[in-house]
């Protein structure tokens, strides 16, 4: 097959692929609101290294806006929380429950760390819910 004929076959074949009528991706409508949100699994660790880790805990579907932030407070001492990471989650309305999962960077190796977790609307809204204060450390040496 000549190379004329070959890329006729290879456009023909992708562009028969693409839709010809590009589609806007569809917003998840807001659901309601969860009369109480509560942690039914977790908080644990999913990953400990030496600059991070990530923790992991599942709740029942908060509802409301279809995103949310899992939220963790952490710090070095248990009674001063200060700092916080968080990453975005997208809910899925027909499933019960929602698992959040958060990273967290720059650690110190051989620290003790403390935490607690809740979650978010995207809007600020605290969903009403807050873990215990865990405890983890992170591996290395100081």
């Amino acid at each position: 097959m000549n190379k004329l004929l070959l890329k006729l076959a290879i456009t023909a074949a992708v562009g028969s692929l693409l839709p010809s009528n590009p589609m806007v991706a569809q917003v998840s409508p807001t659901t309601s609101k969860t009369a109480r949100v509560r942690i039914t699994q977790g908080p644990e660790l999913e990953l400990a290294r030496e600059h991070l880790t990530i923790i992991r805990w599942t709740t029942n579907n908060p509802g409301g806006s279809p995103e949310h932030y899992g939220i963790a407070y952490y710090g070095t001492d248990p009674k001063n929380l200060n700092q916080t990471a968080k990453s975005p989650i997208r809910l899925n309305p027909d499933h019960p429950s929602t698992v959040f999962r958060v990273r967290i960077d720059d650690l110190k190796p051989g620290t003790t760390y403390y935490y607690t977790v809740g979650s978010m609307e995207s809007n600020g809204m605290d969903d009403g819910t807050k873990s215990t204060v865990k405890q983890f450390t992170t591996p290395g040496e100081p």
